[in-house]
């Protein structure tokens, strides 16, 4: 029971650190847009951003201010390397008539 608690309250502190760097909050502006390797981050915390911006209009799942073909790239990146690949490590079930 005490593991069960130890592993929820890791779980919150974890999501409440990501929190800190969604697309929006302000860290990235005209002068100072995301790049590369801010694309990989955006779209590893994608999911949070969402249901984050649910409830923060001004959080997004995407930065507006950013560098472009790079940052698209990193964010592609992360999305389709992050959550893109557990649909390959499902195991398969095999129908036997």
């Amino acid at each position: 029971m005490k593991r069960r608690w130890v592993l929820l309250f890791t779980l919150f502190a974890g999501l409440l650190m990501l929190t800190g760097c969604v697309p929006g909050d302000g860290t990235n502006t005209v002068q100072n847009p995301a790049g590369f390797f801010w694309g990989i981050w955006h779209g590893w915390v994608a999911p949070i951003s969402l249901i984050i911006g649910l409830f923060k209009d001004s959080i997004r799942i995407y930065e507006t201010h950013n560098t472009g073909w790079w940052y698209d790239l990193g964010f592609y990146l992360a999305v389709i390397s992050g959550f893109g690949s557990l649909s390959f490590r499902r195991k398969s079930k095999s129908c036997s008539d």
